[in-house]
This record gives structure tokens, C-alpha cells and sequence, in this order.
């Protein structure tokens, strides 16, 4: 197996040694990364499924909703970059696994809530817990792994999240069908509560696999450790040597409207999908997990081809504004085709695949923008930015399926969005700025 690792690294990393050390790093770290990944994912998600029936328990309006999915990100924003500053202080492994048992702790306790205002406290709460966890992420593999290699495994750690989708659409449905009144909870308190906890579990084990950096590694030998550093040293930074000439480097801001547009676009999939979907006339729960599902089904494939296309021509705008583009085409179309329920399967799976697939793509970019001194303080500020989404499209989508009583108007307007963020990129962001680190365009 790891021989098929180190082929998959051959046209990434040239020397055969430092493609076996390479292989060592990602079977060590990735099955760890990937499953919080997946739990991380499915905390996020349930909600969308939880909702479907507690409304009518705890009196949530779709307003109110939008208000509770979107108020995450603001506990999010507000400690997301205190988060990844303190991460560079007491590192990854105190400051990732302290997240996860937050956050799972969190989830469990939503379970309890009873109204509509208890749960928007709750959503808080969990922004709050999980705040610096992906940019922490993304910064922990700047540690690791050199650039060439960085947008596949992007890819992959985020293609674990679609795996998730794949998983929590089926599962809540399963787990709301049949476990309803287990040990006297209600359906959408059993999914709270049976999806937080794996991530306490996981997070206690976490504090003793994960290793801050390569030079503390004791499952590395000398010589590897050496690889890695000499790999990590060699690349140089497009924007100047400390966090001061970041933050005076418009890019910077750049690149978070552009994650602004392309997270308003993957969040609305996130949260609405399966009220979308039940719009379509479709009831059974069970039914509406499948199809749910089929989103990150698509996206889970197409993240993959798309960053390896990526880093193998070392390009990263086109790649990105056009499977942007191809998003929110699709979700413009949605209204069009309202009463066909195939049709309409069809456009949303491909315009959720899309508005999805895009994330990954966008995080190759900000490291190429980005020193090692002004990486973890970039990086946070360019996901808060972004996250800022989060809180406004959610409201947004959640006041206009109120006042409307339909979701189509609410997924062209994120279509204009995600528009506007691929126009900004290519205007924006010159293709010089993102070389890679042999030099070549991208």
C-alpha cells in the first residue's frame, strides 16, 4: 500500500527517498485529519437534517433557522484568528484536539435545547468551539508538506468532508425513521446526540497521535526529519517577510471576497439542501437522506480530478472561476425546472458538486500568497472574511424562503454571488502571483 502512496507522490516530489518520506507523513497524519474531518462535517450538517423536525417541537421558523445557521460563524469569526495565533504558541496537537472536544461537547448539549432561541445560543457556542479548526488545519500542513503536494492533499482532507455528506444524509435519515423515543429522546435529539459524541472520542485520542512538527516526530528518523526541513525551507513566499506585510497586501482581501462568494454558494448547499429537496414533493425521510447525499457523492469525485488537474499544471484560477461558474449556472436553472423532479435532482447535485468542489481549489491559493511568518494570521483572516458568508447568506436564504415560501430565489442570488467571486479572482489575483515554488505559471 505504501508503494502505491509513493507512486501517487512520484510526479509531485522527484527524489525517490523524499517520496517515501512523504508517504510516511500522509499514512501517519491523513486517516486521522480525514476522520475529523468527517465528524467535523457531520456536526455541521445534522442540523439541516434536525431541523426537518424540530420545528415544530421548539417553534423554529425558517428565519429563525437561517438566523441559527448562520450565527455559528460568527462565534467562528470572532476567535478564529486568536485560535490559529495560539496555535503557533502551544501547536496543533493542544490546539486541534482542544477543538474537538469542544465542539462534540457542544453538539451533545443541542440536544437539549427548547426553543428557537436555545438553539441559536447553541449554534454561537459551537462557532466559538470549532473557531480556528480548518485554517488551523491548512496552516498545520504548511508544517508538513511542500507546495507541490499541498493541493491534492487539500483536496483530499476536504474530500472527506463529502464523504460525510455521504454519510449523514443516509444516517440521519436512518437514525430519525427508527430511533425516535430511544431512551425516551426524540428523533432530532438522538441525532445530536449520536453524532457529538464520536467527536469527544476522537478528540482525547488525538492528543496522544498528533505531533506538532516533523523535528518533534520520534517515528521519523534524522534524515527524514532533515528532508522535510530542507523541503519546507526552499520555498519562497510571494508577499513580504512578516504578518505587517500581509495585512498591507490587498490580495489578502481579495482572496477572502473571493471564499466570501464561493461559501455563501457551499453553505446554502449545506444547510437548505434538504429543505430544497423536500420542496420537490418528496416527504419520506429516509428518501431525502439518499438524495441528499448525491451532492457529495458528485463533489467527492470531482474534488479529486480537479485537484490533481490543478496541481499537475500547477493552475489554480481557471480551475477554480470555472467550476464556480458551472455552480451557479446550475443553481439559476433550478427555478426554471420547478416541477421536474429529475431535472431538478440533476441541476442541484451538479450545482452543490460544484459550489463544494470549489473550496479545496481556493486553499492552494492563499499559502502561495502568504510567508511562513504571515501564514497562520493570512490564512485566519482570509477564512473570517469568508466565514462572514456564513452569517450573511444564511439569514439572507432563511428571510427570503420566509418571505416567499420558496428556496429558488434564494439559490439565484447566491448563483450572482458565486459569479461575482469568479470574476473578482480573475481580476484580482494575477496568475504571477501564484507560481509555484519550481517557477512555473500557474
Amino acid at each position: 500500500m505504501n508503494d502505491t502512496v509513493e507512486q501517487h507522490l512520484g510526479a509531485a516530489v522527484a527524489p525517490p527517498v523524499t517520496r517515501r518520506v512523504y508517504a510516511k507523513v500522509l499514512w501517519r497524519l491523513m486517516p486521522f485529519l480525514m476522520l475529523a474531518f468527517v465528524v467535523n462535517a457531520i456536526d455541521r450538517i445534522n442540523l439541516s437534517f434536525a431541523k426537518l423536525r424540530m420545528a415544530e417541537d421548539i417553534l423554529l421558523s425558517d428565519a429563525a433557522y437561517g438566523i441559527g445557521a448562520g450565527i455559528f460563524y460568527l462565534g467562528y469569526i470572532l476567535f478564529e484568528i486568536p485560535s490559529n495565533l495560539y496555535m503557533q504558541r502551544v501547536g496543533a496537537r493542544r490546539t486541534l484536539t482542544r477543538i474537538m472536544l469542544l465542539w462534540g461537547m457542544v453538539t451533545v448539549a443541542t440536544a437539549f435545547v427548547t426553543t428557537a432561541n436555545q438553539l441559536i445560543a447553541a449554534r454561537f457556542l459551537l462557532g466559538v468551539a470549532e473557531a480556528g479548526f480548518f485554517p488551523g488545519m491548512i496552516l498545520y500542513m504548511t508544517y508538513w508538506l511542500p507546495a507541490s503536494l499541498r493541493g491534492r492533499v487539500t483536496a483530499g482532507l476536504l474530500m472527506s468532508g463529502m464523504v460525510a455528506g455521504i454519510i449523514c444524509g443516509p444516517l440521519s435519515g436512518v437514525i430519525m425513521a427508527h430511533l425516535d423515543g430511544w431512551l425516551g429522546f426524540k428523533d432530532w435529539q438522538v441525532l445530536f446526540i449520536l453524532t457529538g459524541a464520536p467527536t469527544i472520542v476522537l478528540g482525547i485520542f488525538g492528543w496522544f497521535w498528533l505531533t506538532d512538527r516533523p523535528e518533534q516526530a520520534n517515528w521519523l528518523s534524522d534524515d527524514e526529519k532533515r528532508q522535510i526541513a530542507q523541503a519546507i525551507s526552499s520555498e519562497q513566499n510571494a508577499v513580504g517577510g512578516h504578518f505587517g506585510g500581509v495585512l498591507r497586501d490587498p490580495r489578502l482581501y481579495i482572496a477572502g471576497v473571493v471564499y466570501f462568494c464561493i461559501y455563501s454558494g457551499s453553505n446554502t448547499v449545506t444547510y437548505w439542501i434538504p429543505t430544497l429537496i423536500r420542496g420537490f414533493g418528496l416527504e419520506d425521510l429516509k428518501l431525502i437522506g439518499m438524495l441528499a447525499a448525491l451532492p457529495f457523492l458528485v463533489a467527492l469525485c470531482a474534488m479529486y480530478l480537479l485537484g490533481r488537474s490543478s496541481d499537475r499544471h500547477m493552475e489554480r484560477r481557471w480551475h477554480l472561476s470555472l467550476t464556480m461558474l458551472v455552480g451557479a449556472g446550475s443553481f439559476a436553472l433550478l427555478g426554471l425546472v420547478h416541477g421536474n423532479v429529475s431535472l431538478s435532482i440533476f441541476l442541484m447535485s451538479l450545482g452543490s458538486a460544484a459550489a463544494l468542489s470549489a473550496i479545496p481549489l481556493f486553499w492552494t491559493i492563499p499559502p502561495a500568497l502568504l510567508n511562513s511568518a504571515g501564514a497562520a494570521g493570512g490564512i485566519a483572516i482570509i477564512s473570517s472574511v469568508g466565514n462572514l458568508a456564513g452569517v450573511l447568506s444564511q439569514a439572507a436564504v432563511g428571510a427570503i424562503k420566509s418571505a416567499t415560501g420558496s428556496l429558488y430565489l434564494a439559490f439565484d442570488v447566491m448563483a450572482a454571488v458565486m459569479v461575482l467571486g469568479a470574476v473578482l479572482l480573475l481580476i484580482g489575483i494575477p496568475a504571477h502571483c501564484l507560481k509555484d515554488r519550481r517557477g512555473s505559471g500557474s
